[in-house]
């Protein structure tokens, strides 16, 4: 009963709230307040972003695929310069480069001598982010009618879910050239966001056995690697994919510090014999029965007191709410499968796969990944 009294008082108040809000009297005296001004104004600038950010991403797609990035590192440089080295006109050069401007893309220090901005200078060396960018236009054309990807039957094909068809069907085949190349760079990308979080938040035994399911070309363990000298480290994928991450771990770390293991982590087991494995962007790809499953069936393979991690964006997190919710959410709805979960429906996913207990680990960055560590 005061479950209840509490949600009728909630409701009651962002009843109230909206409605306060909401009123052409309020928001004028509220423009006027020289302390509550200041509030308006953020709160009208937010929702100028809502109703502007698709502008805003294409913007950053257009210095991406035109190359303006690595024209402005050469900086400074005027823009009928620019407009000849990205293939445009010099009044449309100008536009991108004072939209670019606008999101801090680019910079004018001194009169048409263009540099990069703050923001451009970080994306211009992240090539991995670069890929990203390049990668959401996909998403970008399912959305074009977000009302119809809704009602679609989730099995039915999408920009998105041709894509990543497509790739898996690649995975590992290094024959297939350039298509692959820009898969496994994007991969590689998506990894190394992780990989920064996990690193500074998870510390590993000196001399553990690290497991990642899924692993792919290895680009996670490759940074955990790295960073951690004594640890051993095992990739479990498919065939052709195990094969050639195992290859890459090798080259760099030497055969006897690399395991692979070829299978897939639904029909085969999870090979035993690990302190900790790990699920990198693995679980939110796929509905609650195949996670369900999946962690059901690592939770067989650990012995006591071995830990399952796992690093992925969450929905609900302080912060990253519109990651987590509105850009992962859509995300997969495209892909045609998975779906963001808060780190507390995870948590509750593991106790019910077996785990005697799970913690929620803080990372620096929950916008790139959350993580919760679940204790067999």
């Amino acid at each position: 009963m005061a479950n209840e009294a509490r949600k009728s008082l909630r409701v009651r108040y962002v009843a109230r709230r909206n409605a306060v809000f909401a009123d052409p009297g309020f928001q004028y005296w509220a423009a006027k307040l020289p302390l509550i001004n200041r509030i308006a104004r953020s709160r009208a600038g937010n929702a100028f972003d809502l109703v502007a950010g698709f502008t805003y991403s294409q913007t950053l797609r257009a210095c991406v695929e035109s190359g303006l990035f690595d024209v402005l590192q050469d900086g400074p440089v005027g823009h009928q310069e620019v407009a000849a080295r990205i293939d445009l006109s010099p009044d449309a050069a100008l536009t991108l480069l004072r939209a670019a401007r606008a999101l801090r893309l680019s910079e004018e220090p001194e009169p048409d001598g263009w540099m990069l901005g703050e923001q451009g200078a970080v994306l211009a060396a992240d090539k991995g982010a670069q890929a990203m960018v390049r990668h959401h236009q996909l998403l970008y054309r399912d959305l074009a009618d977000p009302m119809e990807l809704l009602r679609r039957d989730r099995k039915e094909p999408t920009a998105l879910s041709r894509y990543w068809s497509y790739a898996g069907a690649l995975h590992g085949a290094a024959e297939r050239g350039e298509q692959t190349a820009e898969y496994s760079e994007l991969m590689a990308a998506s990894q190394h966001f992780v990989a920064d979080q996990v690193l500074a938040s998870f510390r590993f035994p000196a001399r553990a056995r690290l497991l990642d399911v899924g692993g792919g070309h290895g680009a996670f363990l490759r940074r955990m690697g790295e960073a951690n000298p004594g640890l051993h480290l095992g990739l479990f994928d498919l065939p052709e994919v195990a094969q050639a991450g195992e290859q890459v771990l090798a080259d760099a770390f030497g055969p006897e510090r690399v395991s692979a293991h070829p299978g897939n982590f639904f029909e085969d087991p999870i090979p035993g014999g690990y302190d900790i494995v790990s699920l990198v962007r693995i679980l939110h790809d796929h509905d609650d029965g195949p996670a369900a499953a999946l962690l059901a069936n690592i939770h067989r393979s650990l012995k006591p007191g071995a830990r399952l991690l796992i690093a992925e964006p969450m929905a609900c997190v302080p912060g990253a709410e519109g990651m987590g919710e509105a850009f992962f959410g859509f995300y997969l709805w495209a892909m045609g499968s998975g779906r963001p979960r808060s780190g507390e429906e995870i948590a509750r996913m593991c106790r019910k796969a077996g785990f005697a207990r799970t913690q929620s680990i803080a990372t620096p960055q929950p916008v790139n990944a959350s993580m919760i560590v679940a204790f067999a």
